[in-house]
């Protein structure tokens, strides 16, 4: 293998495949990033068996060929390179990777690519949903956060992607919180498709696709263990979960009793002055919803005292439909809630102290966001 290719380029190709290296591992090999050459292109590989991660860049190819080397010294060793061409040839008999960039030359031994596990192919191409890479992008932000993190319950770790003729449907929840996002698509879907991805691999997808321009494709068969995320530069080949995700329609009410719609930015100033008290007193604030009258216009006073530290009130006016109530929140994930919303003004609704409270954007359909009451003291 002998190539030229640009710095900057090796290093974002470097540090788009990273996250699926495996840094603990029973098999040494994925500690690697496997670099070959492919049609007149640099093919950098890597994988942890759960997410694998393809990113080609372009090249000046002089000679085919391929080889495994340590992915974080490759990374360290491109990183600390000027910004200019970088030479790298492999060296057959020993796997050695020379990497040349002006007076600049490291040797890096590297092993056979033959010992490199290779990715799982999805049966069929042709893409289920294709989107652009900025309406994925902010989808799976909306979403992917509220999964959990807990291994105990594995299912929960993922996010729910389903087709439906022409909606797409992302759904991850906790056990204390659910998200819930849904896109109309231009098109309706070849078929009906349920199927439960890991939420860190589509935090990697929405990291990766961050520059892009372009759509990008998800590739999925029904029956498959896999499911491949494709653009022109990069596909993401992912394993999914196995299990039967919750019945989140259930969960979702249908009514409310109370709704208030607040403006997004002062309801995050309040609630982010209400954590600093909140954090040392389980993490909880207070909603009082008070409606409007003659005086004046409805408000919410957030509440939030620690016996150490003190405590803390704000008020904030709003549109309030409805008798008014008080709930108790995790001010966490209030907070979480309020800035995946992504609007100007926010919709909080209730029924009682005991059921979830559900947040929605103004004038911007298709996000929904639960979460599940405190005990009020």
């Amino acid at each position: 293998m002998k190539l030229v290719c640009m710095q900057e380029d090796l290093k974002r190709g470097l540090a788009a495949v990273g996250h699926a290296v495996a840094t603990k591992s029973t098999l040494p090999v994925l500690a690697n990033v496997l670099l070959a050459t492919d049609e007149g292109r640099l093919k950098l590989t890597a994988t942890n068996l759960e997410v694998g991660i393809n990113r080609w860049i372009n090249a000046q190819v002089v000679r085919d060929g391929a080889v495994a080397v340590p992915a974080k010294l490759l990374t360290d060793v491109v990183g600390g390179l000027p910004n200019d061409a970088v030479s790298l040839s492999l060296d057959q008999k020993t796997q050695t990777l020379r990497v040349e960039c002006g007076k600049f030359v490291s040797n890096i031994k590297g092993v056979d690519p033959d010992e490199f596990p290779t990715l799982p192919t999805v049966s069929s191409r042709a893409p289920l949903v294709s989107l652009s890479a900025e309406l994925w992008r902010e989808a799976i932000e909306q979403v992917a956060f509220a999964a959990a993190s807990d291994e105990s319950r594995p299912i929960l770790t993922g996010v729910l992607v389903r087709t439906r003729d022409q909606i797409l449907t992302l759904v991850a929840a906790d056990g204390f919180r659910l998200a819930m996002r849904t896109i109309q698509l231009a098109t309706p879907v070849s078929h009906a498709v349920d199927c439960l991805i890991p939420a860190r691999t589509l935090s990697e997808l929405a990291r990766i696709i961050g520059d892009t321009d372009g759509d990008v494709a998800m590739v999925y068969t029904p029956g498959s263990s896999h499911v491949l995320f494709h653009t022109e530069n990069v596909e993401v080949v992912s394993r999914l979960i196995e299990g039967r995700f919750p019945d989140f329609e259930r969960i979702i009410p249908q009514q409310y009793l109370t709704r208030m719609v607040l403006d997004s930015g002062e309801l995050a100033k309040a609630v982010k002055l209400a954590s600093f008290f909140a954090s040392s007193s389980q993490n909880v604030v207070k909603l009082k919803i008070e409606p409007g009258n003659e005086a004046g216009p409805g408000r919410v006073v957030l509440s939030a005292n620690a016996a150490e530290l003190g405590d803390n009130t704000s008020e904030l006016d709003g549109s309030v439909t409805g008798e008014g109530g008080a709930i108790a929140l995790n001010v966490k994930f209030l907070a979480d809630a309020i800035g995946a919303v992504r609007s100007n003004q926010i919709a909080f609704e209730m029924q009682s102290a005991q059921s979830p409270a559900v947040f929605k954007p103004v004038g911007h359909d298709g996000y929904i966001h639960i979460v599940m009451p405190m005990s009020m003291r």
